[in-house]
C-alpha cells in the first residue's frame, strides 16, 4: 500500500482578488409592526395582521393570509 502524504491547511494561498476577502456587511433586520404594508416577492401586497416577536408574521394579502418565518429576504417593508 502507498503512503499517503496530507498538505497542511497554513500552506494555501491566498488571493487578494478573491471574493472572499470582501469585508463583512452586518445585516440589519427590519422591524415589523401590525398593519404595516409589506410587498413579497411571490405572494404581492399585503398588510400585517399579527407579528410573533422575531420568527414570525401573519401577512393578509387580500386572497388569504399567510404566516411567514423571519428574516425573509423576499419581502420588503413598505
Amino acid at each position: 500500500m502507498g503512503v499517503m502524504t496530507y498538505r497542511a491547511a497554513g500552506s494555501r494561498r491566498h488571493l487578494s482578488s478573491s471574493p472572499f476577502n470582501q469585508e463583512r456587511v452586518e445585516v440589519v433586520a427590519e422591524v415589523y409592526e401590525v398593519s404595516d404594508r409589506v410587498t413579497h416577492d411571490r405572494f404581492g401586497l399585503g398588510r400585517l395582521v399579527g407579528v410573533e416577536g422575531n420568527t414570525a408574521v401573519r401577512v393578509d394579502f387580500g386572497s388569504h393570509q399567510q404566516r411567514i418565518t423571519l428574516p425573509c429576504r423576499q419581502m420588503t417593508k413598505l
